[in-house]
């Protein structure tokens, strides 16, 4: 089978880039491992909410060039300022393509409630989660019965630091009684679906009426809308306050509404998608990747003119902690990480962990090299790549998407040429 582009990982890079690709008319499949990271993500999407010396970001887009001196092996560094901003505006573009209804805007962070009540500086985030831009003073928080996946009285707690009247609540939902019979079972994206039912809405709706008196706000679980958010906005306009949802412990119906949503775009387009398939081993001739063969399609090779490497970090594989050291294993791509095992981490939790910053090492065209060596149709795009720290900057979305915007403009150029 022969493509335009073949993609390796399913994650929001990976989407980003293959729907940008098909929009353009490239045929391009997606090879998906397995469950995309985004299902556990709270569904709100960082740019740069630190530099590495700590200090906050109002203003990603004025903060790029302090960036580059302070980091200069950061992907945005490598990009270079102009194309992060054009590709930060265009991620915009292509989410609401995808029919995605996000608040926020890449000149400026906003601050969003996070599920313990804190405060966190967003690019993002989805339109029914709650931010500081209306002075909330008054909130009711609710739980639901039975659901430990989500804890009232921490949300409360830290909404009363800020000078916030809290009180919480509770919905019973007897609809929910199956699910609350099996404590593995009840989750949040199960919850949704039986909130999904119209007839379970209208309870729903009854039960927060009653507690929508007196207050400014109603905080509640995320666990409505298993693939758009329709039912939010519908239950919304019937309570006479606004009501916003916290995410919950993963996995997250808001992630995976914005997995679900991305994947959909880019099957419309004409992507294909192979769930399910791991890569077994590459082929590369004359530094270039001639085959790709997996699992699924045994002695099949999968050949395209470009490779886009966007299989993740730790968490999903794309790098793995050896006692030998830390590697990429599809390709054996070169990578910049501490080479002592006792240098990956630091004691204290709560500061920047070095192996964060470790991953694929790549020029500013995102292309990777295999001992020294540039592979020319191969580029790496997503939490893969090294140099920056995704949890510490507040930028892992961001990477993500203006990477793989980067990546897929280039390829679309070098197509046009080529026709």
């Amino acid at each position: 089978m022969r493509f335009d582009s073949l993609i390796i990982g399913g994650g929001l890079a990976g989407l980003v880039c293959g729907i940008r690709l098909a929009e353009d008319g490239l045929r391009c499949a997606i090879i998906s491992r397995g469950q995309s990271a985004l299902h556990f993500s709270s569904g709100s999407l960082d740019l740069l909410a630190e530099l590495p010396d700590g200090t906050p970001v109002t203003s990603p887009i004025n903060a790029l060039d302090v960036l580059n001196k302070q980091a200069p092996e950061h992907p945005y560094s490598l990009m270079g300022a102009e194309n992060v901003r054009r590709f930060a505006a265009e991620s915009e573009a292509l989410l609401a393509r995808c029919h995605l209804n996000l608040q926020g805007s890449y000149q400026q962070n906003h601050q969003r409630i996070t599920p313990l009540g804190t405060q966190r500086a967003t690019w993002l985030s989805p339109e029914e989660i709650p931010t500081t831009t209306l002075g909330w003073k008054r909130i009711t928080v609710v739980g639901i019965a039975g659901f430990l996946d989500f804890q009232p009285e921490l949300v409360a707690g830290s909404l009363t630091e800020n000078h916030i009247e809290v009180r919480t609540a509770e919905l019973t939902l007897p609809a929910l009684d199956t699910l609350r019979n099996n404590p593995s079972e009840f989750r949040a994206a199960n919850i949704a679906r039986v909130l999904d039912m119209p007839e379970q809405q209208r309870l729903l709706i009854e039960e927060l009426k009653a507690l929508a008196i007196n207050t400014d706000g109603l905080f509640l679980p995320a666990c409505l809308g298993s693939e758009d958010s329709q039912a939010w906005q519908a239950i919304s306009r019937q309570l006479p306050c606004p009501l916003r949802l916290l995410p919950t412990l993963p996995p997250s119906v808001l992630g995976m509404r914005m997995h679900h949503q991305l994947r959909r775009r880019f099957l419309q387009l004409g992507g294909i998608m192979m769930p399910g398939d791991t890569v077994l081993r590459t082929q590369i001739e004359q530094q270039k990747v001639t085959a790709v063969f997996t699992r699924n399609h045994a002695e099949v090779p999968l050949q395209s003119n470009n490779v886009i490497l966007a299989s993740g970090s730790f968490f999903s594989n794309g790098l793995e902690a050896k006692f030998s050291g830390i590697r990429e294993p599809i390709f054996g791509l070169d990578i910049r990480a501490p080479e002592q095992r006792d240098a990956w981490c630091k004691e204290d939790f709560f500061i920047p962990q070095p192996y964060l910053q470790a991953g694929v090492t790549v020029d500013e065209h995102f292309q990777p090299r295999l001992n020294g060596q540039r592979i020319e149709n191969l580029y790496a795009i997503g939490s893969i790549l090294a140099g920056f720290d995704p949890i510490q900057q507040g930028c892992g979305a961001g990477v993500s998407m203006t990477g793989a915007l980067h990546v897929a403009r280039q390829i679309i150029d070098n197509h046009g040429g080529n026709a």
